[in-house]
């Protein structure tokens, strides 16, 4: 892919304006189309559809005149080849729905030049680089609050996760994050993207475990500096999941 193909859309001119002009100063946007409102936007989708240059993805706001940002994400995730979806909003209070969505990026205005390129270093990931530890599967995002500000954590950065009560820990190189999400759903979400069920309260990321021990029938997998026990109706089916992954990477 030369660059992405990207549609802004906002139905306040001002910020449409600004909002194209950080997007084209970016080298890893080939077009900017920008929309101000939703059903202006979705014809704009269909004739690069029918053009063969289909939208990579959409900076989306979210309370607009007519059709809001939220139906029009619901409506662009049902279709056959998805563009990817950073919502770009005054508002804190829709990163539920971001999530439910599986938007890339839920970005505040003032926009932030640094936070603007972050997202579309995930778009571009996601449109290019599929990880092959996933089976070409797309990351899974979810939002967390860093200093009242929402954030979205993509499951490829996660190492392993934890279960705190009713809520889970997700644990990754820069630090950890408390989310209000059961490690149940955790688990049917991220089966998907690599993660594994080791114990009843940890996930893992298969890509992220270093070693496996077995010790007087205790069994442990290392991921960096920690150590993680797995259960005993685990342990077969986890061993047999490294010895194929490692076989493989042989072959």
């Amino acid at each position: 892919m030369v660059g992405l193909r990207v549609l802004a859309v906002d139905d306040e001119l001002p910020a449409l304006e600004d909002l194209a002009y950080l997007l084209r100063a970016d080298t890893r946007i080939a077009e900017v189309a920008t929309a101000r409102d939703g059903a202006a936007a979705l014809r704009l989708l269909d004739r690069g559809i029918a053009e063969g240059r289909p939208i990579d993805a959409v900076f989306l706001d979210i309370r607009m005149r007519g059709l809001d940002g939220v139906v029009l994400g619901r409506l662009l995730s049902r279709f056959a080849n998805p563009p990817r979806v950073v919502f770009v909003t005054a508002y804190e209070d829709h990163a539920v729905d971001a999530f439910e969505i599986k938007a890339e990026d839920y970005l505040l205005k003032p926009v932030r030049p640094e936070r603007l390129a972050e997202a579309i270093r995930r778009v571009s990931v996601a449109a290019e680089l599929p990880d092959p530890e996933t089976g070409g599967r797309e990351p899974d995002t979810i939002p967390v609050e860093l200093g009242g500000v929402t954030r979205f954590v993509s499951s490829s950065d996660v190492k392993y996760v934890e279960a705190q009560g009713d809520y889970a820990r997700l644990h990754t190189e820069g630090g950890s994050h408390l989310v209000r999400i059961s490690l149940a759903t955790l688990e049917e979400r991220w089966a998907p993207v690599g993660f594994v069920r080791v114990h009843r309260s940890h996930l893992v990321a298969v890509k992220h475990i270093d070693e496996l021990h077995i010790d007087s029938g205790r069994c442990v997998v290392r991921v960096g500096e920690t150590e993680i026990p797995v259960s005993r109706r685990h342990t077969r089916e986890l061993r047999d999941l490294l010895v194929r992954r490692a076989r493989k990477a042989q072959s």
